[in-house]
């Protein structure tokens, strides 16, 4: 619904996302990070060391843009494979979603 507003509307609307939504868990988790407790099950805890602009920024890819499509990481293999990438290997680490592969015969 936010990507088919005006653009100056759509960057009001995802900096106030990335204002009242992502900096406040973001920070919440970097203090409680820096008292020793595990943030990683707090939602958005991987912006904690991350500046605003990149909040701003993937609020905006996030809610203002038209088709966002969401894969496992199966799937994701899945569809590599096909393209006739090998050897691949995902983050084990945020964000989950990168990965290096080869394309062509394994080294194996």
């Amino acid at each position: 619904m936010i990507f088919r507003l005006p653009a100056s509307l759509k960057h009001i609307v995802t900096d106030i996302i990335a204002t009242v939504v992502y900096w406040p868990l973001a920070k919440t988790s970097l203090l409680l990070e820096y008292f020793g407790i595990d943030v990683n099950s707090i939602p958005l805890s991987y912006y904690r060391i991350h500046s605003f602009y990149t909040m701003r920024t993937d609020a905006r890819d996030r809610f203002g843009t038209p088709l966002e499509q969401r894969f496992t990481r199966q799937q994701i293999a899945d569809m590599m494979q096909a393209a006739g990438l090998v050897d691949i290997r995902f983050s084990d680490k945020a964000p989950f979603w990168c990965a290096v592969v080869i394309k062509g015969r394994s080294r194996k």
